[in-house]
């Protein structure tokens, strides 16, 4: 591409669906920007996802606000960017193996509803109906959220890149951020850029690019691996796309995936190894899952996500430079990267 501008109102450093989300934004709302990615565009975290956006998270109504005002926004997707956005539904379901865990649903029930998620109790009988891998005695309820979706992740990169380009924005890939200097300058190993803003959403470098500008944004990039199972022996479930599936206690999670499972548990624990994290994924599939009892495991894909302390988001700006940030998605960047993109939005052109 050309060589980088001398400035810009807006530097986006970031090209995950969270960065192309907030350059569509600020470029449609008459704002100069530029985006600067490492690498290519989405090939960083928003690459390494299960492909489901959901507006259900157990315990955390802030982000299912967030997710209900994203999903809105994929509904008119197409008509906002010009690009197709094939979503599907699947539905989300949270099994619970204990009273108390059924309990602390009932309770938070009326903060999920008021952020206008839409979930409820179903009993195990229901739940083993939406999902024939449940076993008969492996559960005694779940939580039930039908707004879950798949999507490819890149589908909604390209088409808020699409976006900010037809709104003017100038979106450099392979263009890593070397130093950024008090007065916001951003320099790169092809050019140097002043920013009138910088716009932090770099994903799991977030940080490092923070601490350029010294800005402690408080995070942790975190690791997580999803596996692929042998295909099934299940004939009931050959032709049945389950839902995305997830056990309350250990967070494991399953969903179709073509022929075969796939499934996430995090990655091995401090000083697990792989065997006896293999053997824990293991034994949670035999009890949730029995047809899936001693099936076979196979990495699928790895990758690192920007964890926050409390796994909820941070987007705002420094007290003292324009230096906005949206960072800590733990891995549902997918869910709220249209709700992030207009939040960092406001934040700059109301100054």
């Amino acid at each position: 591409m050309s060589a980088l501008p001398d400035r810009a109102e807006a530097v986006v450093i970031g090209g995950g669906v969270i960065g192309t989300s907030a350059a569509h934004h600020l470029a449609e709302a008459g704002v100069d920007t530029v985006l600067l990615e490492r690498g290519s565009l989405g090939g960083g975290a928003s690459a390494h996802t299960a492909g489901m956006v959901r507006t259900y998270f157990p315990g955390d109504p802030h982000t299912g606000r967030m997710a209900v005002r994203s999903l809105n926004a994929y509904q008119e997707f197409a008509g906002r960017t010009g690009a197709p956005l094939g979503l599907r539904r699947l539905g989300f379901m949270v099994l619970f193996t204990d009273e108390q865990q059924i309990a602390a649903f009932e309770a938070g029930l009326p903060a999920q509803r008021a952020a206008g998620v839409g979930v409820h109790l179903i009993s195990a009988a229901e739940a083993r109906a939406l999902n024939p891998l449940i076993g008969e005695r492996a559960v005694l309820a779940a939580a039930w959220s039908p707004e879950a979706y798949h999507v490819d992740g890149l589908d909604i990169v390209r088409g808020y890149a699409a976006g900010a380009r037809n709104h003017g924005a100038r979106l450099f890939t392979h263009t890593p951020v070397t130093r950024i200097d008090d007065d916001n300058t951003v320099h790169t190993p092809g050019g140097s850029i002043k920013a009138d803003s910088i716009v932090c959403t770099a994903g799991p470098w977030s940080g490092e690019v923070a601490g350029m500008a010294s800005v402690d944004l408080p995070m942790t990039p975190r690791a997580i691996e999803m596996l692929f199972t042998d295909v099934p022996d299940v004939p009931d479930a050959a032709h049945h796309e389950l839902p995305m599936t997830m056990h309350a206690t250990s967070g494991l999670r399953i969903r179709s995936w073509k022929d075969r499972i796939l499934l996430a548990m995090g990655m091995p624990g401090a000083g697990e190894t792989r065997e006896a994290w293999l053997g824990r994924i293991s034994g949670h599939l035999g009890t949730l899952f029995p047809a899936l009892d001693g099936i076979g495991l196979h990495r699928a894909w790895s990758g690192d996500f920007d964890a926050s302390p409390d796994n909820t988001a941070f987007i705002g700006e420094h007290p003292t430079r324009r230096f906005l940030y949206a960072a800590g998605f733990t891995g549902a960047g997918l869910c709220q990267a249209p709700a992030a993109g207009e939040k960092l939005r406001d934040l700059l052109i109301v100054k």
